[in-house]
């Protein structure tokens, strides 16, 4: 028996009401479940709203949007959102900022509430530093426990918007790292924007191009299986090969 993709957009549009041109124009694409996806492109081109239609921060204006098999209406905790910023109250600590989505739900005591935000901060590499204040951490530190805080939701499906942007190259290598084996452990389909090339081929089984102003196709490029994830750099030669069409494609603007 044929699986419904986790994420389907079918003819789906969108513009805001201030703008006389359409953002989304009937687009359509899926992700299928375990996959890795990322979306690149220019800026200010779309992307994000995207992740704003399928966590309904917007309501499309065309079209259907999906999550396994089913439509996102009146629907809640079907996808986990990070945006670019941490979105941190500062009047709560760190490990109350990751406890949010816990409490939310309401699902577990006390106890194992501390246990879930410990073990998540520790993945993050921000073990004992529940008890501080936001304001005592730097961005990249911030930026890592709003994604533990992520997790937490709870979700099959992520939508992660430049969730690494904010962090060191070092950190940020080894977040990638960390990212792809928890994805790959805890079985995360996984929807991801990045303005690097190579950050993308890193993480992906498959890279999504804008192509065009409205977005009205997604070309998708998948990334070679073979290619070698446990350095710093990528040198196999069809993932170099893959980077250097991408960024040509992204300089001429998307076009084929």
């Amino acid at each position: 028996m044929n699986r419904e993709p986790a994420l389907e957009f079918r003819d789906v549009s969108f513009g805001y009401s201030s703008e006389a041109d359409l953002i989304l124009d009937h687009l359509s694409f899926s992700v299928e479940e375990g996959e890795f996806v990322s979306i690149i492109g220019p800026s200010g081109c779309g992307k994000s709203t995207i992740f704003r239609l399928v966590n309904q921060f917007l309501c499309r204006q065309t079209g259907e949007i999906l999550v396994n098999g089913a439509g996102i209406e009146g629907r809640t905790r079907y996808c986990g959102y990070m945006p670019q910023q941490d979105l941190m109250f500062p009047w709560r600590t760190v490990g109350e900022n990751v406890r949010l989505p816990l409490e939310i739900r309401g699902e577990h005591g006390k106890r194992e509430q501390n246990r879930m935000v410990e073990e998540a901060l520790g993945a993050v590499g921000l073990s004992g530093q529940g008890r501080k204040s936001p304001r005592e951490l730097s961005g990249g530190m911030r930026q890592r426990a709003a994604f533990a805080r992520t997790l937490l939701i709870g979700a099959d499906l992520l939508l992660l918007d430049e969730p690494f942007s904010a962090l060191d190259y070092l950190t940020r290598l080894s977040m990638r790292e960390w990212l792809l084996e928890q994805c790959r452990a805890e079985k995360k389909t996984v929807l991801f924007i990045t303005h690097d090339v190579e950050e993308a081929i890193f993480l992906s089984s498959r890279i999504l191009l804008v192509e065009t102003c409205p977005i009205r196709h997604l070309r998708s490029f998948p990334v070679p299986s073979t290619i070698h994830r446990g350095g710093t750099q990528i040198e196999d030669t069809e993932a170099l090969r893959l980077r250097t069409e991408l960024i040509s494609l992204l300089r001429k603007g998307g076009a084929p």
